[in-house]
């Protein structure tokens, strides 16, 4: 099986940035099918652009722009990439780096498809500061990371509870339409249960309210289209389920402190 070490993917590195003991790149895939193989380090990978095939022991997932994924050290897995133009984001954490800010390095394994937008939110800062890359960056980049997998491990802590159906059934019901007006009556009755029961029960299990999370998946898919220069934020505050521009600034500018425009300029520099 391949071994990669840190910093190298598997295509063309178009940036490469070391923040301490992190190592960010940013790569275009370059080979339509990667084999079995693994990692030096435990490493997030944020699809910008294209779409691909990761295939893992615990899962094999169709990715697309905006999606998150995270793999421990060492955890094999494998890519399969369709013809055309595909763009990652990674930022590897090497052992030693968990366990200098207080975290347990064992508190978050396997091979996992990240689906809480506070988490795949975080990355998206996390690249805007290496694009920025100025004094206060690696400050930065360490306290998001450091809080990303926090909430990550949290979360990994909640899914080996047994949770109820209605949890799965949700969480796929908000993820595939986040442009969608739901309401309470609305979302409990797709699922099954009285509105104040899940209302009551939503934070257990999303570790926020359910409008909290509604306006994170939305921001989090905003995120992944401001990366196009063809779209209008009008347009993207439409398609994201705003109800309009103005509507999309707040609640942007509430979860990230900055307007979309200002995190747009520094994507393009």
């Amino acid at each position: 099986m391949h071994y990669v070490g840190t910093g190298q993917f598997f295509g063309q590195t178009n940036r490469l940035l070391q923040v301490g003991a992190l190592t960010l790149t940013d790569t275009e895939y370059t080979h339509e099918q990667v084999d079995w193989h693994y990692h030096e380090n435990a490493y997030f990978t944020l699809l910008l652009t294209g779409q691909m095939l990761e295939g893992s022991r615990q899962h094999q997932q169709w990715c697309t722009a905006g999606t998150l994924l995270y793999h421990h050290w060492q955890e094999a897995h494998y890519n399969r990439k369709p013809p055309g133009y595909t763009r990652g984001f990674h930022l590897e954490v090497p052992p030693a780096w968990f366990v200098s800010v207080g975290l347990t390095p064992s508190a978050v394994q396997g091979s996992l498809l990240v689906r809480d937008p506070a988490v795949t939110t975080i990355l998206y800062q996390i690249l805007r500061e290496s694009q920025l890359n100025d004094a206060s960056s690696a400050l930065a980049i360490e306290s998001l990371l450091t809080a990303g997998l926090q909430h990550l491990a949290r979360g990994a802590a909640l899914v080996r509870t047994v949770a109820p159906p209605w949890v799965t059934q949700l969480r796929d019901l908000l993820h595939d339409s986040p442009d969608m007006s739901w309401t309470l009556t609305g979302l409990a009755q797709e699922v099954g249960l009285h509105p104040a029961h899940l209302s009551r029960s939503f934070p257990q299990y999303f570790s926020a309210t359910l409008g909290q999370y509604v306006r994170h998946l939305r921001v989090q898919r905003a995120l992944t289209l401001l990366l196009d220069p063809q779209r209008s934020l009008l347009d993207i505050a439409l398609a994201c389920g705003f109800y309009d521009q103005s509507h999309f600034n707040r609640c942007f500018k509430a979860l990230l402190h900055e307007r979309p425009t200002q995190y747009r300029r520094v994507l393009r520099r």
